[in-house]
């Protein structure tokens, strides 16, 4: 523990409010002027300013609601467990909440950062059998270490240093992604009008099409032959990848389909049209296997410019007409191969290729200089929070 640190309960030092539902079918109870808040509405943000719903003095006068002030601390305690944030004005809140009003002896600030860093030891207090909620009594209980007031404030300072620091930069990644698409729709204008007239292709004419073959997680292992697997075209690879993040078994390998250096691969199946075919060009300087769920297409193009195409309106469009499914949205090679694509000259897409590839150099260094920032962020954040006596 560290030195004038000690351990209190939650509920000893602050005070534990949660929040109730008006009800939805009394008019009167809605379109008010007063803030109230769900869960869904935090979205990772520190400070909440603003709620999507408001309520009346009659919702107040006749629902169990209890006035959360300024410096509030929110905290979800279902439908998800765990989420956190600060209240910038007063507001109330329905009962997907267990929120810290703290006591003299806490910094709102502080109680944010550490139940931020808390968060899987605080999901695994929720109770019940058809979904999990942590209760009243089992907030007041969570300990909590009260440093000096002021010692708390310093903490939090270089915590919100260094977090703004990793925000600016991811900002910095998003302008450069911003910057590339730019350059696309200067060098090639829209595809959906084709202003510039450029010939246009079904994507059928110039490539060929094969879909991978079935690859699941479990199929991963530690030292083994490279491959794809259509998840990570939607989390891990951008519009383009040299590298390869799992590796399968020799014997799975020499089953599976393979993507050479230049192909295009997609993703066939996702939750929405947007995700779907959600592309990256293979720029490696090996053959990969590719998964089911994707396609590899193999052609006479430029990868990265077919890859930024498949992010434009004009093949969107083109999804939107094919993509089928409810819960999870599957679009089929085929109806892939008939998509119109625009067709500058080769080297004009080689140029547009080379810009990018510089962008993503700088985007390496940006991304490297997070990694960093992150580190020593985490080594802090470990530092002050991880002795907890009652941790599990």
């Amino acid at each position: 523990m560290k030195h004038g640190w000690e351990y209190k309960k939650l509920g000893d030092v602050s005070t534990i409010v949660g929040g109730s539902t008006p009800k939805t079918n009394i008019p009167t109870y809605w379109g008010g002027v007063y803030s109230w808040i769900t869960p869904a509405e935090l979205n990772g943000s520190k400070y909440i300013e603003s709620t999507e719903r408001h309520i009346t003095d009659d919702a107040i006068a006749h629902t169990n609601l209890q006035l959360l002030p300024v410096g509030t601390v929110l905290l979800t305690s279902r439908a998800p467990i765990g989420k956190v944030a600060i209240t910038k004005i007063p507001m109330y809140c329905n009962q997907g909440f267990k929120n810290i009003v703290p006591g003299e002896s806490l910094f709102n600030e502080f109680v944010y950062w550490y139940l931020t860093y808390k968060k899987d030891y605080i999901i695994s207090l929720g109770r019940g059998a058809t979904f999990k909620e942590i209760s009243k009594s089992i907030t007041e209980q969570i300990p909590i270490p009260v440093p000096p007031i002021e010692e708390q404030k310093a903490i939090c300072s270089l915590l919100d240093k260094l977090n703004r620091v990793i925000e600016a930069k991811k900002e910095q990644l998003k302008e450069l992604d911003n910057l590339a698409q730019a350059i696309f729709y200067d060098m090639f204008g829209d595809p959906v009008t084709n202003d510039k007239g450029w010939e246009v292709k079904k994507m059928g004419d110039f490539g060929s099409f094969q879909r991978g073959l079935l690859l699941q997680k479990k199929d991963f292992v530690e030292n083994g032959c490279p491959c794809i697997h259509y998840g990570q075209l939607h989390t891990s690879f951008g519009a383009y990848t040299t590298k390869h993040l799992t590796t399968i078994s020799q014997e799975l390998f020499s089953k599976s389909k393979i993507a050479h250096k230049g192909d295009l691969i997609l993703a066939l199946t996702s939750e929405d049209v947007e995700g779907s075919c959600k592309s990256t060009a293979w720029l490696g300087d090996y053959d990969i296997a590719v998964g089911s769920d994707a396609a590899i297409i193999s052609h006479n193009q430029d990868g990265i410019y077919l890859s930024f195409y498949t992010r434009t309106k004009a093949f969107y469009n083109e999804k939107d007409k094919y993509a089928r499914g409810f819960k999870v949205t599957h679009i089929k090679t085929s109806d892939i191969a008939t998509f119109p694509i625009c067709l500058p000259p080769l080297p004009l897409q080689q140029a547009f290729a080379e810009k990018v590839e510089a962008i993503e150099r700088q985007k390496e260094l940006i991304n490297q200089s997070i990694r960093e920032v992150q580190t020593l962020f985490d080594s802090r954040m470990d530092y002050w929070f991880c002795k907890n006596p009652y941790d599990r």
